[in-house]
């Protein structure tokens, strides 16, 4: 019964992770190549990192958005805080996975009860949860996708 299993029972493995010094070509190609939608980024360790996704690509992708903005007597005047423009221009000139990726990410251990992993898949709305080891290294990966095939087979 889907109720009783638990994420290391229904997650994919092994799990493709990349490092922030990975070129960002090569990530893309990974993801192009194995079909998946995001990929753990581990330090030196083996550790989670981060997370690169597809929504950071796109990110990269449309470019700066200055925002909303007024004129006011041949002077532009910002409507968002011009700082904050740093770290979105950083992205999207960057070339490394370090250069894109989020810090945080969403992961869980292996012994997580499948419910509770759905649950904070649909609360975090996130794709996927990032299962990790006590020394919080990527050891798998649990999409949406393997919730809803877990519901399907416990239904035959």
């Amino acid at each position: 019964m889907v109720l009783q299993q638990t994420v290391g029972e229904v997650m994919s493995a092994p799990v493709l992770t990349v490092m922030a010094e990975t070129p960002l070509q090569d990530a893309v190609t990974l993801l192009s190549d194995h079909h998946v939608s995001g990929l753990p980024v581990v330090d030196a360790k083996g550790a989670l990192a981060g997370e690169l996704t597809e929504q950071d690509l796109m990110v990269r992708e449309s470019g700066v958005d200055a925002g909303p903005y007024v004129m006011l007597l041949d002077s532009v005047i910002y409507l968002r805080n011009p700082l904050n423009w740093d770290r979105q221009v950083h992205r999207v000139l960057g070339n490394t996975v370090g250069d894109l990726m989020h810090r945080e990410s969403h992961s869980c251990e292996q012994t997580l009860p499948l419910p509770k992993a759905a649950s904070m898949l649909h609360e975090k709305g996130t794709q996927r949860l990032i299962v990790v080891d006590d020394q919080r290294r990527p050891i798998g990966v649990l999409t949406r996708g393997d919730v809803v095939r877990a519901l399907a087979s416990a239904r035959n």
